[in-house]
C-alpha cells in the first residue's frame, strides 16, 4: 500500500533544535522497521526512530535487500536540503579548519552561536574547564601577535594547556632542514590539536593530510586565513546587524592578502552581497577569487576611488600593503604603499551605520584619528577573534 510519512530536518535556534517537515519526492521500497541508503559506495543503516541522523544532502537510491516481500511496504523518499546536526554532544562536522570554502551557511550560524556562548564564558571570572586535559600546539613559522595569542588565550580560558614556538622557521628543527610532514608527525605526539601558521600557501593542507589530530590553518602565506574570515563575518553581523544584502569594500593588498581572500569566500554564503575591490594596480585581487565570486552569483566591481566606494558600503575592510610578500622588489612595495588611506575624509562620506575593519597590524593605512570614531571596529574585531577561536577549539576537540 502507499504510505505517506514525514521526515524532519533541524535548524539551530539558540541552543534548541526545532523540526521542519520536508516534502516527499521519489518512491522506494522499505521495511517498516529499518531503512538503508546508498552513500559514497558505503551502505549505512538507520532505525526509523533515529531520523535525526539523516545526512545533510539529497537522499538517492534506497535499498531493501534482506527483507521478505511481506515485510515491504510502499514508502516515499524525501529530499533533504538541510539537516545540520548541531545538537549538544554531537561531533563537529569538520576534522580540520583549512579553508573558508569548508563552511556552509548553517554551520556558520551555529559556530557564531557557540562563539556567543564563549563570550559569556570569557566574561565569567570563574572561567571554564571544558578543555581541561587537552594540549594545543601553536606552530608558527611566521610572526604573529593577535592570532597566536588569541588562540593561546582561547585554550587557557577553556581550561586547556598550550605548547608553543613563536618562530618555528628559525627556532625549530625546520632550521635544520626537517620537512613539514616530519615536524607534524612529531608534534602530534605531544598534543591534541595543532594551530599552524606557515609562509607557504598550501602548507596547512599538507599538515592536515599528515596529522591524525585536528589542524587549524592560522594563515598559510598568501593562501588563506579561515579563522580570521570567521571572526570577520561574526564582527560584520554584530556591527552591521545583518549579512544578507551588504556591500563590502576590500581595500589594500588584495593580491597577497589571505584575509581578504578568505573573507570573499565566506561572503558568497550570503544573499545579495556586493564586493568592491580597491587596490593599487600591482596588488589587485587575483582572478581565481573573481571567477569564484562570479560562479556563485556574487556581484563585484573594481574601483580606483576609495571615497566613492566608502560612501556606498556597509563595511570598509582595509588591509596593509605587505612588505614581506614583495621580496627584493622594494620599489614595487613603495609604489603601492600609501595609495589608499582611510582618514577623516573617508569617514565623512561613510554612512552612519557603516564600519571600518582591519585584520591588523596596521601601518599608516588607517590614520590614528579614526580610532576615536565609533565606526572604527577593528579593535572590537580583534577581540571577537578570541570568541571565535574558543568556539573552534571547543568544537574540534569535544564537539557541539
Amino acid at each position: 500500500m502507499a504510505v505517506s510519512s514525514s521526515l524532519f530536518t533541524s535548524s539551530l535556534q539558540g541552543s534548541m533544535v526545532t523540526p521542519k517537515t520536508l516534502k516527499c519526492c521519489t518512491e522506494f521500497k522499505c521495511s517498516p522497521s529499518n531503512l538503508s541508503f546508498q552513500q559514497s559506495r558505503h551502505t549505512k543503516s538507520m532505525h526509523l526512530t533515529h531520523l535525526g541522523l539523516l545526512p545533510s544532502r539529497k537522499l538517492s537510491i534506497w535499498e531493501t535487500d534482506g527483507f521478505s516481500s511481506k515485510d515491504r511496504i510502499q514508502c516515499r523518499a524525501f529530499e533533504v536540503e538541510k539537516a545540520p546536526s548541531f545538537s549538544v554532544g554531537k561531533k563537529f562536522q569538520l576534522d580540520d579548519i583549512i579553508e573558508a570554502q569548508q563552511f556552509d551557511r548553517d554551520t556558520l550560524s551555529a559556530i557564531f552561536e557557540v562563539a556567543h556562548e564563549m563570550e559569556k564564558i570569557e566574561k565569567n571570572s570563574t572561567g571554564s574547564q571544558i578543555l581541561k586535559g587537552y594540549l594545543m600546539a601553536t606552530l608558527f613559522y611566521e610572526p604573529s601577535t593577535r592570532t597566536r595569542l588569541s588562540f593561546e588565550s582561547a585554550m587557557k580560558r577553556l581550561g586547556g594547556e598550550v605548547l608553543t614556538t613563536e618562530n618555528a622557521r628559525e627556532f625549530s628543527s625546520a632550521a635544520k632542514g626537517e620537512t613539514l610532514e616530519d615536524t607534524i608527525r612529531t608534534v602530534e605526539g605531544y598534543s591534541d590539536i595543532i594551530v599552524m601558521r606557515h609562509f607557504e600557501s598550501g602548507a596547512a593542507r599538507r599538515a592536515a593530510a599528515t596529522a591524525s589530530i585536528p589542524v587549524i590553518n592560522a594563515g598559510d602565506g598568501p593562501g588563506q586565513h579561515p579563522s580570521q574570515a570567521l571572526l570577520d563575518v561574526y564582527t560584520i553581523e554584530r556591527e552591521v546587524g545583518k549579512l544578507d544584502g551588504i556591500k563590502v569594500g576590500l581595500v589594500g593588498d588584495l593580491a597577497n592578502g589571505r584575509t581578504v581572500r578568505s573573507l570573499a569566500y565566506l561572503l558568497t554564503k550570503y544573499q545579495d552581497v556586493k564586493i568592491y575591490f580597491v587596490s593599487p594596480d600591482m596588488v589587485k585581487m587575483k582572478d581565481d577569487i573573481k571567477d569564484y565570486l562570479t560562479s556563485k552569483g556574487v556581484e563585484w566591481e573594481e574601483s580606483a576611488d576609495l571615497k566613492e566606494v566608502a560612501s556606498n558600503c556597509d563595511v570598509v575592510y582595509q588591509t596593509r600593503i605587505q612588505k614581506e610578500r614583495f621580496g627584493e622588489r622594494i620599489d614595487i612595495y613603495e609604489a603601492a604603499r600609501g595609495k589608499y588611506i582611510v582618514d577623516q575624509d573617508v569617514l565623512d562620506v561613510m554612512q552612519k551605520h557603516a564600519v571600518v575593519m582591519h585584520p591588523l597590524p596596521r601601518l599608516d593605512e588607517i590614520t590614528v584619528d579614526v580610532d576615536r570614531d565609533p565606526r572604527a571596529a577593528y579593535f572590537r574585531q580583534a577581540k571577537n577573534g578570541l570568541y571565535i577561536r574558543m568556539a573552534l577549539l571547543k568544537l574540534l576537540l569535544v564537539g557541539w
